[in-house]
C-alpha cells in the first residue's frame, strides 16, 4: 500500500506564498502519476495539477496557471506545489493523489482516476 504524506499547509495572508510537499512511501509502479487536488468546504474536490513522475507531462487547472506550479523530485518520489499570490478563494484542504497509470488529459482532474490519497493539508488564506 502506498502512503502519501503531505506537508507545508498553513494560514497565510492574501498575496503570500506556500509550498506543499507530498512524499510517497513507495516508488513506481504505484506512483506513475502524482499531483494535487483541493476541496473547499461545500464544494467538490477539484484537480489542481498533476505530473508523470517518470516524464515531463503536466496537467493543471487553467484558472490556476501563473500562480500555482507543480514540480517533482524523482529520486525522492516527491511532488511539490508552489502556490504564489494566494487568494482567499484558494482556501481548501489540499490532497496529494497518485495513480499507477500515467496522467491522461481526459481524466487527470477526476478523483476516481487515482488509487492513492494523502490525508490532506489545510491551506487557509485570510487577512
Amino acid at each position: 500500500q502506498v502512503q502519501l504524506v503531505e506537508s507545508g499547509g498553513g494560514s497565510v495572508q492574501p498575496g503570500e506564498s506556500l509550498r506543499l510537499s507530498c512524499a510517497a512511501s513507495r516508488s513506481t509502479p504505484s506512483t506513475v502519476c502524482m499531483g494535487w487536488f483541493r476541496q473547499a468546504p461545500g464544494k467538490e474536490r477539484e484537480g489542481v495539477a498533476v505530473t508523470n513522475i517518470g516524464g515531463s507531462t503536466i496537467y493543471s487547472a487553467d484558472s490556476l496557471k501563473g500562480r500555482f506550479t507543480i514540480s517533482k523530485d524523482n529520486a525522492e518520489n516527491t511532488v511539490y506545489l508552489q502556490m504564489n499570490s494566494l487568494k482567499p478563494e484558494d482556501t481548501a484542504m489540499y490532497y496529494c493523489a497518485a495513480s499507477k497509470y500515467p496522467c491522461y488529459s481526459g481524466t487527470w482532474n477526476i478523483s476516481s482516476a487515482y488509487e492513492h490519497w494523502g490525508q490532506g493539508t489545510q491551506v487557509t488564506v485570510s487577512s
